[in-house]
């Protein structure tokens, strides 16, 4: 599904999204779906820390810019 819907936030959560928005350099839109991403995966899979979370969302963005190196088993040792 493509395209944009308006959804009414409290003051405080816009207020809260606009200063961590900034602060990360992505839109207000950007910040707000990517919190809902981070909170779907934590939704369906409890186990997994925010931290490995986090860093899984990186990297999957770096390997989509190309910014990855395969490893090679054994090897860096």
């Amino acid at each position: 599904m493509s395209g944009s819907t308006s959804v009414r936030l409290s003051g405080g959560l816009v207020e809260r999204v606009r200063a961590r928005a900034k602060a990360e350099n992505r839109s207000m839109s950007g910040q707000v779906e990517y919190w809902a991403s981070l909170g779907e995966i934590a939704e369906d899979n409890p186990d997994l820390p925010f931290s490995f979370i986090r860093d899984m969302l990186i990297g999957r963005e770096e390997a989509r810019s190309g910014e990855v190196t395969p490893y090679v088993f054994g090897e860096g040792d």
